[in-house]
């Protein structure tokens, strides 16, 4: 690259009188700041923005305490494992019996999911089961046609909602310029994996994010296990699309807010295996960018000039990362020759690259590597980022899902019914 770039200047008749300033050394230095200037950018400076605005310009949300009908959709797709506990934790959720639904979307599952389901019907727990495999969008939408919420809230199988989840997530619905609320997910790493600690350092960082950007204005995602809508809000979605991100994207095209509540909280165990989690990165970050091609209308700075700035730099830049660090490493070895500095830069690359192969082994392994889990969950996302771009490219759309993560930890509020279900 900085090879190309150099001749092509000297091939260039008027630029013939810089090659005397204009160097390889310098145009690989200025390709290196370049790039390492925008990695932090979208690292620390953007966040570093987003915590600035989100003091200077906030945008309080009214809340109050409410009480309308809720549906509480369950996607699960084979969820024998987990379905049971999450129908307790769900009943015992701290919400009127009256106002609350419960509805389990299968996918068309092939285990004992809809047995198990079907056991908690003197409970009110209703079963709507997808006949063919058309993907837990397809299944969600199936899902709200037979309910009856005003708001609807949706979870995964696996998560498990503190007793007052629902109370802390309606709150913000009393502030009418809200269509979406989004809670906070917490993820419990049991195993102590290399995976599991990276997950949990980067969701710390996500957190963080989501807080101040809806102290601006909105949410431009939400976490799938967690989030609520108004029912005069809900828009039907492609059933390629991932309701994380294209939810909070019909919320802003209807002129309303998705807004980020962190005392409405929920937990779920992370991957342990970063092949796992590696499926998981790639399959959302393939969505993501299908939805980012599909809803090209949000990009109207005019119309929706923050979100389209998050978008930008939350999203569409934090996709070019691979690309910025091949362009660093690459400009960095072309530099080495400018002063030590741009030695110890290249080495401590190196060094970062091969902490996050050793994590890998150790990975691989079953060794617990401590720190290493972090520069291994780096570079594992972002090469999920290139396997989902070339998956994009190829039109290769993931619609439907199968379950990766074990149990988390949800304590039955009554083992005897799961054990007589499971027993019949």
């Amino acid at each position: 690259m900085i090879n190309l770039i150099y001749q092509l200047m000297l091939s260039v008749p008027e630029t013939r009188t810089l090659d005397l300033l204009m160097s390889r050394s310098l145009i690989a230095r200025i390709v290196f700041f370049a790039a390492v200037a925008t990695i932090f950018f979208i690292y620390l400076g953007y966040p570093a923005l987003m915590f600035l605005f989100s003091h200077l310009i906030p945008s309080p949300v009214n809340r109050a305490e409410i009480q309308p009908r809720v549906s509480l959709i369950i996607a699960a797709h084979n969820e024998e494992r987990d379905i049971g506990a999450k129908l307790e934790n769900a009943l015992a959720l701290d919400y009127p019996k009256g106002l609350l639904q419960i509805i389990v979307a299968s996918d068309c599952s092939d285990d004992r999911t809809d047995e198990i389901v079907q056991g908690f019907s003197d409970c009110g727990v209703i079963l709507h089961r997808q006949h063919t495999r058309d993907g837990k969008t397809r299944a969600q939408h199936r899902a709200v046609s037979v309910s009856t919420g005003d708001i609807l809230v949706f979870s995964d199988a696996t998560t498990k909602y503190e007793p007052d989840t629902l109370r802390k997530l309606l709150r913000s619905f009393a502030d009418p310029s809200v269509g979406c609320v989004a809670g906070q997910l917490v993820y419990v790493d049991g195993g102590s994996s290399a995976v599991g600690k990276g997950c949990r350092s980067y969701w710390n960082y996500e957190r963080l994010l989501k807080s101040w950007e809806s102290a601006i204005g909105s949410l431009i995602g939400v976490s799938g296990c967690l989030y609520a809508i108004r029912r005069s809000c809900y828009a039907k979605l492609a059933g390629d699309m991932i309701d994380d991100f294209a939810i909070a994207t019909e919320i802003q095209l209807q002129g309303l807010r998705t807004v980020y509540e962190p005392e409405a909280v929920c937990s779920e165990d992370t991957n342990h295996r970063g092949r796992d989690e590696f499926r998981m990165r790639v399959r959302v970050i393939e969505q993501t960018m299908n939805a980012l091609y599909r809803y090209s209308e949000i990009l109207d700075a005019r119309k929706h000039g923050m979100f389209v700035f998050q978008l930008v730099c939350h999203k569409t830049l934090r996709y070019a990362i691979p690309a910025l660090l091949i362009l660093a490493f690459a400009a960095n070895w072309f530099a080495m020759e400018a002063g030590e500095f741009y030695r110890y830069t290249f080495f401590a690359q190196c060094f970062g690259y091969c902490a996050a192969f050793i994590g890998w082994l150790g990975d691989r392994s079953g060794v617990k590597l401590g720190p290493l889990s972090l520069p291994y969950y780096f570079v594992l996302v972002n090469v999920a980022v290139v396997a989902a771009y070339m998956k994009f490219l190829r039109g290769e759309a993931q619609i439907v899902w199968e379950p990766l993560r074990t149990s988390p930890r949800i304590e039955p509020a009554g083992a005897s019914r799961q054990e007589s279900v499971e027993g019949d």
